[in-house]
């Protein structure tokens, strides 16, 4: 059956289980893939639909010590990302004295980082997964030295303001692409899910270091403020320097068309701009929500993210139509709309996870930090020393998640996140003044780091498994950007909340009620996300991947790809009983369907994995084969050639369901 373009290959099935295996001789030629009718037609010039270079993600592998300084330098750019806020934060205070600031003017100091980081994410997550995620990363650690550097030596409010604008634009680069550079660094494995809790772990750990460190070196050096931002800036120069040692040059991009959707990075930034900004301006207008201006901002924020998702939707209905004329208008879309729907909405409902869990979280840590020092009358340094459980409980989560993630249901890992922050908020909005700070503060301050822990290791990996090579940057992009709209949202309800409940107070009144209600409205996200969690990932399984032992079917794949530079992606059981896999003739790339329409990629010489049988009378079809596996075991173990090989035999595409 096979002709000079065709794919010889051979079938055994010598696995203890019972699962059938299929292994190539020799690589899809130029013929058979004319074959396969995915060549473009003579005469359109418009660019295939973006598809997966199966050679182009092969992943060298790394030394232990390498693994090690290369996850390190990654997460230290998140450490920056949150000091940059919370140094700032302590510091408040020192530089409105210095500067003589009204309150209005304060606000900006705090909130220019987050406005042009938050809104720049998608943007830079695009670049990043099309001209390469080491190049955007290295352009933006340097970004973050020069001017982190600058704002050290600011001597007025108007250039602080900007360049902690500009520094913000640093934090858009690299974030985005250190998450892209981790998911393709670690292939869907034991060490994948340590890689990306620990560089979750680097929110807790900045947060806490930002306000330590920025309260210690505002009052006991010369410089006060300013040696917290030369401290930063030293910090993003060994990034700079790490990512040049330990970073793997870009591998080519998984699209062939890279341009860039401009008009798309126009609308979304723009809007996020107005929401962000009127959503921290707010309270502080003249009339407040009332204000002319920020009612129209608003309105027109919300119709450029309209006109934004309206421009994706038709950018991606042309790119999916090959037969669509080439146009410089019509660029891939920067974000495609179907991402959303991915893991059968779950993608989108980690997003919105994110979004809840961290409005109740910031709203939290706000107050609190308030509450300390503006009702207790703590000095910054005291209120630094109160919120040391964070950094403990931080370190101890995120090596749990990383070990625990390939054993333990997302729903749980979800749920124990969520439910922490929501029990965190809760203890803060009953809290009884005349208690000793280990009966109310102690016990929320070492549960707050848990539900941010759990929820950014866990999203972030179930993000990984469903987004394509070329999308990490992005998807890692959108959670971010979910992150910093739940930050401005949590801070402007609970800030609404204070307000108004404080208003009712008498003058000299005690005015614990306004700080307790501020956490109520931060309890009430904490509660919409725990419910999120539950109705999205009933039935879900593990997101992390177990350690390969030696001797099993998956190991000795591994060990047989070694030296072929193989990276993995495993495709678990995640929409439940009856999960399945499509695959596209050989140069439309691998995509696999789990069930719910949800796809992922593989290269040509990685092995695509293992998917769970439920019970051993599932039985697996495999072109015109079928396989009973053994209960709880694997189905198959196959690489990416062999299913096109099979996609070829079988009309063009392939199913493998589980029945």
């Amino acid at each position: 059956m096979h002709d000079d373009g065709a794919i010889p290959r051979r079938y055994s099935n010598d696995r203890e289980d019972g699962a059938y295996t299929v292994t190539n001789t020799r690589t899809p030629s130029v013929a058979s893939k004319e074959k396969s009718g995915m060549t473009m037609e003579k005469g359109n010039s418009q660019p295939e639909a973006p598809s997966v270079n199966h050679d182009m993600h092969a992943v060298k592998e790394m030394s232990t010590l390498r693994a090690i300084g290369l996850v390190t330098i990654l997460t230290l750019a998140m450490l920056i990302n949150i000091a940059n806020a919370t140094a700032v934060s302590i510091a408040l205070p020192t530089i409105s004295r210095e500067f003589d600031l009204q309150p209005a003017q304060v606000q900006w100091i705090v909130s220019a980082y987050p406005l042009s980081s938050g809104c720049l994410l998608l943007v830079c997550g695009r670049l990043a997964d099309v001209y390469g995620r080491k190049k955007i990363f290295m352009i933006g650690s340097l970004w973050m030295t020069i001017f982190t550097m600058a704002c050290g030596f600011s001597n007025n409010i108007m250039t602080m303001d900007i360049l902690r604008g500009f520094q913000g634009v640093g934090g858009a680069l690299m974030i985005p692409s250190a998450l892209g550079i981790l998911a393709h660094s670690f292939p869907p494995s034991r060490a994948r899910s340590l890689a990306f809790a620990t560089f979750a772990a680097g929110a807790p750990i900045g947060s806490v270091f930002g306000t330590a460190v920025g309260g210690v070196l505002t009052e006991f050096t010369a410089k006060t403020w300013r040696t917290s931002f030369w401290l930063i800036a030293g910090l993003a120069a060994c990034c700079f320097v790490g990512g040049q040692l330990l970073i793997d040059r870009d591998p080519p991009t998984g699209e062939k068309d890279r341009r860039v959707d401009w008009i798309g990075a126009f609308l979304v930034t723009a809007g996020l701009v107005l929401i962000v900004f009127v959503l921290s301006q707010g309270e502080l207008a003249p009339k407040k929500w009332g204000t002319n201006y920020i009612i129209a901002l608003l309105v027109v924020g919300v119709l450029l993210i309209a006109a934004f998702l309206y421009w994706q939707h038709y950018l991606e209905k042309i790119q999916d139509n090959p037969n669509a004329p080439y146009s410089v208008w019509t660029p891939p879309p920067l974000m495609r709309l179907t991402i959303w729907t991915r893991a059968n909405g779950r993608f989108a409902a980690t997003l919105g996870i994110a979004f809840t869990n961290w409005s109740a979280f910031l709203a939290w840590s706000f107050w609190v930090q308030l509450y300390f020092q503006d009702y207790k009358g703590y000095t910054p340094l005291d209120s630094v020393v109160k919120l040391l459980p964070m950094f403990v409980t931080g370190l101890l989560c995120n090596v749990f998640v990383g070990f625990m993630a390939p054993y333990v249901p997302i729903i749980y890992l979800f749920v124990i996140g969520t439910g922490s922050t929501t029990l965190s908020c809760l203890l803060f909005a009953i809290i009884n003044p005349k208690v000793t700070y280990w009966g109310y503060a102690f016990n929320s301050i070492y549960l707050s780091c848990v539900g941010a822990d759990f929820v950014f290791a866990s999203g972030t990996l179930f993000l990984s498994k469903f987004a394509l090579p070329h999308e990490q940057s992005v998807a890692g992009a959108l959670f971010n950007t979910m992150v910093q709209l739940g930050t401005a949202m949590g801070v402007t309800v609970s800030t609404v909340v204070f307000n108004n409940v404080g208003k009712d107070i008498p003058e000299g009144g005690d005015t614990i009620d306004k700080y307790r209600a501020a956490q109520w409205a931060a309890f009430a996200f904490g509660v919409i996300a725990t419910a999120l969690c539950i109705i999205s990932f009933r039935g879900v399984g593990v997101v992390g991947e177990r350690a390969r032992k030696p001797g099993d079917a998956a190991h000795q794949a591994s060990e047989n790809e070694k030296g072929t530079s193989s990276a993995s992606t495993t495709v678990e059981d995640i929409g439940g009983a009856n999960s399945h896999l499509i695959v596209p003739p050989p140069s439309g790339g691998l995509k696999a369907d789990i069930a719910d329409q949800s796809y992922l990629t593989t290269t040509t010489s990685a092995t695509l994995g293992t998917a769970y049988a439920s019970s051993s009378a599932n039985t697996v079809a495999i072109g015109q084969k079928t396989v009973t596996p053994s209960a709880s075991s694997d189905i198959a173990d196959l690489k990416a050639k062999d299913f096109e090989s099979l996609a070829e035999s079988n009309n063009g595409e392939m199913k493998t369901d589980v029945q």
